[in-house]
């Protein structure tokens, strides 16, 4: 597995492409709290977050096909997703050091309803420092602001 930063200039129509649909098979796979209709609205969000956040990151299988990435706004994890089969292999830990030891990566927010992810965050040292009810679009699902030390 190799794992590469993506420049702004190496954003392709491809890449985006491909990092989209790998975004909507985890997320249908792990935010189950959400119905199709709101994972679609969503969806249309993806894109231009995939092109405008600061620092994007992506781990590649040995063919060149994305298996996760991961954004970087402001010290920020802005998103985390890893293809479904790829889950519990070490590729999100890998992603998120990476992030952590080159964009000093101090922050993340995570869904309430997505146990997995808080618990994946809180065993790499993240820890819950505020919560609110709904997320930043209004909506209802309460979201969870996690902090973790720089060298921890």
């Amino acid at each position: 597995m190799q794992l590469s930063p993506v420049s702004v200039s190496a954003r392709t129509p491809e890449l985006i492409t491909a990092l989209v649909a790998l975004w909507e098979r985890c997320v249908r796979a792990t935010h189950t709290f959400l119905s199709p209709a709101e994972i679609a609205a969503i969806k249309s969000y993806v894109p231009p977050a995939l092109q405008t956040v600061a620092h994007l990151v992506v781990a590649y299988d040995a063919a060149g096909k994305p298996l996760g990435f991961l954004g970087v706004q402001d010290a920020r994890i802005e998103m985390l997703f890893l293809e479904p089969t790829a889950r519990g292999r070490g590729l999100g830990r890998s992603l998120v050091q990476y992030a952590r030891a080159h964009y000093a990566v101090t922050a993340v927010t995570v869904n309430e309803q997505n146990p997995q992810a808080l618990g994946f965050y809180q065993h790499l040292g993240f820890a819950v420092i505020r919560r609110t009810e709904l997320d930043e679009q209004g909506r209802p699902y309460p979201l969870l602001y996690l902090h973790c030390p720089p060298n921890h």
